[in-house]
């Protein structure tokens, strides 16, 4: 099932993206490619991920040809995000049937989306300079301190003839139509993160954590909704700037879970081991992890050593890890884990 789906992305249109269809990520645009012309750029990316992934999986499987096909389709798309999707300062957004750009500085609105600029870096698909110079203008055009959110692009659509989809229904800053879809604006720490770089990426991680919209009466005022929960998105323009929609959500709940543990913390599971590839603040000395494995329980202590001389060591129940990993066992007993970091 899984090879049938990939394959059937293999879809491209004229500038050698996939097609977009009836909408990606962001269903709101379906009419970018609604006479099956239109192409994605972000899926670009996202297929890109997906076949890096899945062709190792592929041959492990024994599944070499499709391992194979993988690889070229992956080098194929590389080549064409960097010949088709840059637009000078950051990654475009689509094309539309017309093969006209989005998320482009000659378009009027949406002139820039986060999400492939977060994806250049996640996916590790566009050059790294490119990606680095893209990540930093969306830092610039869409993070917005006043208002404690990241927009998912700017500026909204209101009044150009273009007509994207549903999308352009929501009142400008409102929801998808360039507010804070928090889903997205946790894509845009991540990559930060991915980066290395802990001041902006926990800059960012505090500007879209849902207390922080309530450290005052005025600021919980403005938010309007349960400040404990992760909300679906924030609005941008005035006079809902600042103001919550659609809590309890669970797509971007998961995602922020997913940026404080694997992203900041730096756990990452990989079968039967821990690795940690933390990302953390300078001036934090030590974090403590519980980390249960089935039905045994694993006591892990994280500490930055002070220097960045110092070479990372892990130690399991007193003994050092050749390999820097944490072995997980399921015997029942409960271990205890030192890591040490050297700060960057």
């Amino acid at each position: 099932h899984a090879v049938r789906a990939i394959r059937n992305g293999f879809k491209f249109g004229r500038h050698g993206q996939p097609l977009i269809g009836c909408g990606d990520w962001n269903d709101g645009m379906n009419l970018v490619g609604a006479q099956g012309k239109g192409e994605s750029v972000w899926l670009a990316f996202f297929l890109f991920d997906v076949l890096q992934q899945f062709g190792p999986l592929a041959r492990r499987h024994g599944d070499s040809e499709f391992g194979q096909e993988c690889a070229s389709q992956a080098q194929r798309l590389h080549e064409n995000i960097q010949r088709h999707a840059w637009d000078g300062q950051w990654y475009r957004r689509a094309y539309f049937d017309s093969g006209e750009p989005l998320g482009s500085a000659e378009n009027a609105e949406c002139q820039i989306d986060a999400l492939p600029q977060s994806w250049a870096v996640l996916a590790r698909a566009g050059d790294r300079q490119r990606a680095r110079t893209a990540l930093d203008a969306a830092y610039r055009r869409l993070v917005r301190h006043d208002a404690h959110l990241i927009q998912l692009f700017d500026p909204p659509f209101d009044n150009a003839p273009v007509d994207p989809g549903y999308i352009k229904g929501y009142l400008p800053g409102v929801r998808e139509n360039g507010g804070q879809y928090t889903h997205g604006a946790v894509w845009t720490v991540m990559a930060f993160a991915e980066l290395g770089d802990a001041d902006r990426a926990w800059e960012l991680f505090n500007l879209i954590n849902p207390i922080r919209h309530a450290e005052s009466a005025a600021d919980a005022a403005r938010y309007a909704v349960e400040p404990y929960v992760v909300a679906a998105d924030v609005y941008s323009v005035p006079p809902h700037t600042g103001r919550g929609g659609w809590t309890w959500y669970t797509g971007s709940a998961g995602w922020m879970y997913r940026l404080i543990v694997e992203s900041l913390l730096g756990l990452r599971l990989e079968h039967n081991r821990l690795r940690f590839v933390p990302c953390l603040p300078k001036e934090w000395a030590t974090f403590k992890v519980h980390y249960r494995f089935r039905q045994t329980m694993y006591h892990i202590t994280v500490r930055q050593s002070g220097t960045d001389q110092q070479a990372m060591s892990v130690t399991v129940d007193g003994m050092q890890q050749a390999d820097q990993t944490i072995p997980l066992v399921d015997d029942r007993r409960e271990h205890s884990a030192e890591v040490t970091l050297p700060i960057p």
